[in-house]
C-alpha cells in the first residue's frame, strides 16, 4: 500500500507539501498540486484520514451501514448505535443499503473525502477494494483483506451453546440449517461451532448448508427435512430461518416443541415489550453497539489495541424447547 512518502517521491517534493495539497492549504502553487495530485491517483494513495479527522475537524458525523432497516436485529442496532454516538456529541447518518453495492460505496466516498469521521458497517457486498486500514471504519460481522476493526457476537460459542441446550431437551438426532454467505463473516463459526460440539458429544448430526444467494429457500429446506425425518433438534442459522422451519413443519403437522425442538440465532424481537419469536441465542445488541462507537473513537484517538472484539452470548428459552 503507497505511503505520504511515496507520493512525496514520485511528485519530486516533501512531506509538508503532500500533506498541505491533502489538507487543501491555499500556500501550495497550483503546479505543484496539480503534480502532487497526480500522484496520489497513479499510486492509488488513500490518505490518512484518521490524522487528517482530528487537525481540521470537518466532520461530528459518524455514518452506519446497515443491509435493512426492516431487519429487527439491524433495527434495534441501529437504535443503540445512535444513542451511544448522541452521547458523545456526534450525529448519526443512516444508509440503509438494500444490499446495494453502489449506496454502500458511495458512502465510503464521502468517508475520503472527509463529509462524516468514520463509519460502522454492516455489509455483504464486494466493497473490499474500498476498505483500508487507513480509514475509521469498524465491520460488524465482516471480515476484509485490509485489517480493520471489527466487532461480532462469539458465533463459534454460541453454535456449541445451541447443541447443549438441544441435548438438555432430550434430542438424539440433530440439524444445523442456513446458508453461507460468499463473503468472509464470522457467522461461518456458528456451524463450525455446532459440528465441532456434535463430535465432541458423540451425537448424531446432519448439514443443510447452501451458497447465497439461494433461489427457493423454503423449498430446499422442506425437502431436507422430509430427507431426514429422524431428526428431532434444530439448530437454524438465526431466528428468521428458525421462522420459516417453523412454517414448513406446520404445515407437515409436526408439533413444536413436542416432536422437533428448535433454537435460533440472533434474539430477534418485534418490539421491546414482545417475546422472543423462537428460543434463540442472543447476541449481545445493546453491547455490540456501544463497543462498535467506541471503537471508531479508538480508531479517531489512535488508541486501537485490539482490532478483533468478540462479545459472549446468552442463551434465551422460547416457544420452541421445553427448556
Amino acid at each position: 500500500m503507497a505511503t505520504m512518502k511515496d507520493v512525496a517521491k514520485k511528485a519530486g517534493v516533501g512531506l509538508g507539501t503532500v500533506s498541505r495539497v491533502i489538507n487543501n492549504h491555499p500556500s501550495v502553487k497550483d503546479a505543484t498540486r496539480v503534480k502532487v495530485q497526480k500522484a496520489i491517483k497513479e499510486l492509488d494513495y488513500s490518505p490518512n484520514i484518521i490524522a487528517r479527522n482530528l487537525k481540521v475537524s470537518q466532520s461530528e458525523t459518524i455514518a452506519l451501514i446497515i443491509p435493512t432497516i426492516w431487519h429487527p436485529f439491524f433495527s434495534e442496532f441501529a437504535y443503540y448505535v445512535e444513542e451511544n454516538v448522541s452521547k458523545r456529541g456526534f450525529k448519526l447518518v443512516l444508509c440503509n443499503s438494500d444490499k446495494n453495492y453502489q449506496k454502500e460505496v458511495e458512502y465510503l466516498e464521502m468517508l475520503k473525502q472527509n463529509k462524516v469521521a468514520g463509519i460502522i458497517a454492516i455489509t455483504y457486498n464486494d466493497i473490499d477494494n474500498y476498505v483500508s486500514s487507513n480509514l475509521p471504519i469498524v465491520s460488524v460481522d465482516r471480515h476484509f483483506s485490509e485489517d480493520v476493526v471489527y466487532v461480532t457476537s462469539d458465533n463459534y460459542n454460541g453454535g456449541k451453546m445451541a447443541v447443549n441446550k438441544l441435548i438438555e431437551n432430550g434430542c438424539k438426532k440433530l440439524a444445523f440449517i442456513g446458508t453461507t454467505s460468499t463473503r468472509p463473516t464470522d457467522v461461518k463459526n456458528r456451524k463450525i461451532g455446532f459440528k465441532d460440539e456434535c463430535i465432541r458429544q458423540s451425537i448424531e448430526y446432519t448439514i443443510f448448508d447452501e451458497k447465497e444467494p439461494v433461489e427457493n429457500l423454503e423449498k430446499k429446506i422442506e425437502n431436507y427435512i422430509d430427507e431426514n425425518r429422524d431428526i428431532d433438534g434444530i439448530f437454524a442459522i438465526n431466528d428468521f430461518v428458525g421462522l420459516t422451519i417453523i412454517k414448513i413443519l406446520g404445515r407437515k403437522g409436526i408439533k413444536i416443541p413436542e416432536d422437533i425442538k428448535i433454537i435460533g440465532y440472533d434474539g430477534v424481537k418485534m418490539s421491546t415489550e414482545q417475546e422472543f419469536l423462537i428460543s434463540t441465542i442472543r447476541q449481545p445488541v445493546e453491547r455490540m453497539a456501544k463497543c462498535a462507537v467506541d471503537s471508531i473513537f479508538d480508531i479517531l484517538e489512535n488508541n486501537i489495541e485490539n482490532k478483533r472484539r468478540v462479545l459472549p452470548v446468552t442463551y434465551v428459552k422460547g416457544s420452541t424447547t421445553i427448556i
